[in-house]
């Protein structure tokens, strides 16, 4: 975003003190702002004609007092049941917090107020983006969880490379920000689509991005963003560990940062199509996302460490990963890039292969954590610290460019599958010498160890509710 669009949004966001004496939440104010900032957009970016006539932004702003928020109670239940597809689907079952004609009045005059002709048309659909990633940083709780960072987004899709004619899948699309990447990256190839025919183009609109999104009011979120990038994209809501998974389209393409923990209750997902079940949801999306490509199809997708070197099913599941598909690259991220404090996350990039067996030959592993500095608010974590991974990554997005092992004193390295299998399918690899070892001054802050510590004993819970279930087997006979 320039500098116009980054202020914009700083003055969005000042705006929830004007509802806080209606008792809103800064989670609250995201929805209560998404309902009447998409008003606005929808005229700024003159795609009102989607929104019925009669309950539009100006009809909104002509209105005064009580009945103007009478009148904003009823176009969120006009606009559910009225409109187009996409708009009823943003406004379903849409409620207000305010209470206080005044607080609503208030809202409306102060986004009519700001500057939107200092930001390029163009940029308008990145405002809404930024407000839900200052949600996720300043809001230790909430959409923070479904947030990925848009460094790492950024950086993700400029190795995959999507391009015209593919599909693009998001299995757990949070707020948006892989699907809407991937079609601002197609976009930047190809003229804005201008390159393309309309049937193409009528194709990258409605049909190339697909997802699917667990949480209602994320998902609200999410389209809202689609709808102002001019993306009219499927995003299903519903649990892709359910049958809702299974019968996906395969893609061409699977970008997408799944939710950390075990399934709730300790469940396993209810897919037949799986053959390793696990109630460890990381385990189990990696699962679905080397089933859900094509042949030749790539995907990128975040974990914890855990599913690095997690046991038995874990086991499992990456040598299974490594038989159908060539895991060619393990990103090793740093430490603070995500908003749940003490969470060590990485991205596996892989290809699904034309074979079911023996697809990996060899895994590149770029280090981007060990010594790397403590990101935060103090050292925000910004595209260009990507630089590095990305030449080394090479131009070839199925990862097969021209790669050179940098050694014991380097980040990037190679480690044969033979060497992999040697250690177990363990992915934990480390070589660097972490030079804040013994070094007090350079521990980490207490709640990033605090995280550590829970994350163990996540683990150790799984693990736990394994050998249960082993245990509660009826023995064969």
């Amino acid at each position: 975003m320039n500098t116009n669009a980054n202020e914009l949004v700083q003055k969005l966001w000042n705006l929830c003190s004007l509802l806080r004496e209606d008792g809103v939440t800064y989670h609250q104010y995201v929805a209560e702002l998404a309902f009447v900032l998409y008003l606005k957009m929808a005229k700024e970016t003159k795609r009102e004609d989607q929104l019925p006539k009669g309950y539009r932004w100006d009809d909104l702003v002509r209105q005064e007092g009580v009945d103007q928020l009478r009148f904003y109670k009823e176009l969120l239940l006009y606009l559910g049941t009225k409109g187009s597809n996409r708009v009823q689907d943003i406004y379903a079952n849409a409620n207000t917090s305010l209470r206080h004609p005044k607080s609503l009045n208030a809202l409306v005059k102060a986004l009519d107020a700001l500057d939107w002709y200092g930001v390029d048309r163009e940029n308008l659909g990145d405002l809404y983006e930024g407000l839900l990633e200052k949600n996720a940083t300043e809001v230790k709780s909430g959409a923070g969880q479904y947030f990925t960072p848009r460094p790492l987004v950024d950086a993700i899709i400029a190795v995959v490379k999507p391009q015209p004619g593919e599909t693009v899948q998001d299995p757990a699309a949070g707020t948006g920000g892989f699907l809407i990447a991937a079609d601002r990256y197609v976009r930047s190839q190809t003229d804005n689509y201008f390159d393309l025919t309309e049937k193409q183009q009528a194709f990258q609109r409605r049909k190339a991005f697909y997802g699917v999104e667990l949480v209602p009011e994320t998902r609200r979120l999410a389209l809202m963003n689609m709808a102002l990038h001019d993306l009219e994209g499927e995003l299903i809501l519903g649990d892709t560990l359910s049958p809702v998974g299974r019968d996906l389209p395969k893609a061409d393409i699977i970008t997408t940062n799944p939710p950390f923990g075990t399934k709730k209750g300790g469940g396993k997902p209810e897919r037949d199509d799986f053959t390793f079940p696990t109630s460890n949801k990381q385990l189990a999306f990696l699962e679905h996302v080397y089933r859900g490509l094509k042949p030749g199809g790539r995907a990128a997708v975040v974990v914890p460490d855990n599913v690095l070197f997690e046991e038995n099913v874990g086991q499992e599941i990456r040598a299974d990963l490594m038989d159908k598909c060539d895991l060619h690259t393990v990103l090793r991220l740093p430490t603070g890039i995500f908003y749940a404090q003490g969470v060590k996350t990485n991205v596996l990039f892989f290809t699904r292969g034309q074979t079911e067996k023996g697809n990996t030959r060899a895994v590149w592993f770029y280090d981007m954590r060990t010594n790397a500095p403590a990101y935060g608010k103090r050292t925000p974590f910004l595209r260009e610290h990507f630089a590095g991974f990305e030449k080394a990554f090479g131009d070839d997005a199925q990862g097969k460019s021209r790669r050179k092992d940098q050694g014991s004193e380097g980040r990037f390295r190679k480690f044969t599958r033979e060497e992999i299998k040697a250690r177990g399918d363990n992915l934990d690899v480390l070589w660097l010498r972490d030079e804040g070892l013994g070094n007090t001054d350079d521990l980490p802050e207490p709640e990033v160890i605090v995280g550590e510590i829970r994350d163990l004993l996540q683990i150790a819970l799984g693990e736990i509710e394994a050998l249960t279930v082993l245990m509660e087997r009826p023995e064969a006979t």
